[in-house]
């Protein structure tokens, strides 16, 4: 595996490690690699670290990280990070896990699924298979709780934004917006276009872990019929 990082400070209190520039597959390894190295040697002073598309950004104490002569807090952390990023793996790539998310498309569950299909002059049937046949990849979590940053989606499904965002997009809702995918873990205003939704929760705050997906998880959608996501629904404890 390629070791090309850069390092550099965020404020007096917090280091970042970059490993590219570019939303891809191979950095997204590499973050992940990063992270569970970092967590199985966790190094005192850290507070919390923020892994994100191409970076992972450490939060430290500089009252708690050990003083050394000449050796201000952030060249002491950033010695650790550098010994750490020793410790990655050099070759192959970290497992994902396959998570499917069922989708009604369509219907009052999916109310631009007509727009996005007039826009690609394909039939509706046609969005749905080429949604579903992908295989997305969850870069990181963020914007709401739960809510997965995917990547992997077939760019002839690549449809603008709304002009005029809702103010209330329900929970649940799979919407496509420009070159990306995603899923709506809550009822949050929004400008995507709603092509489906699913039944399952992506957040359940009073769970013992209430946020379904996390980065380095590979999504599948399966198409389902209303009949199934209403008794699914049904089957899914909300909170």
């Amino acid at each position: 595996m390629n070791t090309e990082y850069n390092i550099y400070p965020l404020g007096d209190s917090g280091i970042v490690v970059s490993f590219g520039e570019v939303i891809h597959p191979a950095i997204h390894t590499k973050v992940q690699q990063f992270i569970a190295t970092l967590e199985a040697n966790r190094f005192e002073g850290i507070i919390e670290y923020v892994p994100a598309f191409t970076t992972v950004t450490i939060y430290y104490k500089p009252s708690n990280v050990a003083n050394r002569v000449g050796k201000t807090p952030y060249e002491i952390v950033k010695n650790k990070v550098e010994a750490l990023l020793q410790l990655l793996k050099t070759e192959g790539e970290s497992t994902s896990r396959i998570v499917e998310i069922p989708v009604c498309y369509g219907h009052e569950f999916g109310p631009d699924l007509d727009h996005v299909a007039h826009y690609h002059q394909l039939t509706e049937e046609e969005i749905i298979k080429i949604h579903s046949s992908e295989d997305y990849l969850v870069y990181m979590i963020g914007f709401a709780p739960g809510f997965p940053y995917l990547g992997g989606m077939n760019k002839r499904l690549a449809t603008p934004r709304k002009g005029n965002p809702q103010a209330a997009i329900p929970k649940g809702s799979v919407g496509i917006a420009g070159e990306q995918t995603g899923i709506y873990p809550l009822e949050t205003p929004g400008g995507w276009q709603i092509i489906g939704r699913t039944p399952l929760s992506l957040f359940k705050p009073l769970d013992q872990k209430p946020v379904l997906l996390k980065a380095g998880d590979c999504i599948r959608f399966i198409p389902i019929t209303k009949e199934e996501y209403v008794a699914q629904k049904e089957g899914d404890h909300e909170y």
